[in-house]
């Protein structure tokens, strides 16, 4: 298996989290449709206020790379970064595990 991960964090500008938050589920909604995406789950950090994490799991790197051309991400993503104070992110190679 070489399935290609991402794990992002998304930290709200203070007090917006719920908006960036629906936002981010509307994005999890549209990768159901995405050729390749096997997991995308929006999560929130219940110590922390103003953070979303998210979990993405790909076929491979082409494939997520071509959901960044997708129409419908590029415009979640127009929608959601007045909304984003910080974000970060780490490219993974998925090497196994339950449900994966």
């Amino acid at each position: 298996m070489s399935k290609f991960g991402m794990t992002a964090k998304l930290v709200a500008h203070t007090g917006q989290r719920d908006t960036l938050l629906d936002i981010m589920l509307e994005a999890a909604q549209a990768m159901e449709a995405a050729d390749g995406c096997e997991l995308y789950a929006i999560n929130v950090d219940e110590a922390d206020p103003d953070s979303i994490w998210i979990m993405e799991i790909w076929r491979d790197a082409d494939a997520h790379a071509a959901s960044l051309k997708l129409e419908s991400t590029r415009a979640v993503i127009s929608k959601g970064r007045p909304f984003i104070a910080n974000m970060a992110g780490t490219q993974l190679k998925v090497v196994g595990g339950f449900g994966v």
